[in-house]
């Protein structure tokens, strides 16, 4: 006797969730000042269902993703610094950054500019140094960092710390720094929206005793989790056109 064969499971092919799962109501575009460049990598984008760097990408109007390692070479990336108009600057923990928690509101703004172009490395820990040491280009940037106060939500994954963010988390830190600053004006109430909507499908799944990774202790060991791995994991951050 034959066993039934599974219908596919439908996708819905702007949030890359499971159509049961979407979270495409959940996204409100922001419009910014800032254009937000989102460099991932390959490993990443192959996790499109729980990466949060194309969610981030929906959530901001004025933002691309561009998928690479080297980025020395990549047209567009090189296109973006060549136009004098453009500030660029790198999001990327340092002790001699510019650190957008420090700094008074008269300082951000000239240090900012006019036109900011903010790269984010979206991958792993070793996978982002790996990208910003093969790009030459990348390492010449002004610097950008921030004092990360909050606890990451993304407790589906295991973080090297307890401050270490995913990418959406710190894009959402970033604006409200520049909301704070006077540079941006958007309203972040419902930025992390689809990552939250997201998790909450996530631990739906793993309570369900009748799904193959039914977790009973769902609810304690997630939610409640505070231990880490000492493996390294993404908290930073080509466009697939």
């Amino acid at each position: 006797m034959q066993s039934e064969t599974k219908p596919p499971r439908l996708t819905c092919y702007k949030c890359m969730s499971p159509k049961s799962t979407c979270i495409c109501k959940h996204i409100s575009p922001l419009q910014t000042k800032t254009r937000f460049i989102i460099l991932m990598h390959p490993k990443e984008y192959k996790k499109e269902k729980n990466g949060t760097g194309h969610m981030t990408k929906l959530q901001l109007e004025n933002s691309e993703i561009i998928v690479g390692v080297d980025f020395t070479n990549n047209k567009r990336v090189n296109a973006i610094l060549a136009n004098e108009n453009n500030s660029p600057f790198l999001l990327y923990p340092g002790k001699d950054n510019f650190n957008l928690s420090v700094n008074k509101s008269s300082e951000v703004q000239s240090f900012i500019g006019q036109k900011p172009h903010l790269f984010i490395l979206d991958g792993t820990w070793p996978c982002a140094r790996k990208m910003l040491k093969l790009s030459r280009n990348l390492q010449t940037l002004k610097r950008v960092s921030f004092d990360n106060e909050i606890k990451s939500r993304f407790i589906i994954k295991q973080q090297p710390e307890p401050l270490c963010l995913s990418t959406i988390e710190s894009v959402y830190t970033v604006l409200n720094l520049l909301k704070a600053r006077g540079i941006e004006h958007c309203d972040t109430t419902d930025f992390l929206m689809p990552f939250e909507k997201m998790i909450d499908h996530q631990l739906e799944y793993l309570r369900n005793p009748n799904n193959k990774n039914y977790c009973s202790t769902a609810n304690n060991s997630l939610v409640a989790k505070n231990i880490y791995k000492t493996t390294e994991r993404n908290t930073i951050f080509e466009t697939a056109h």
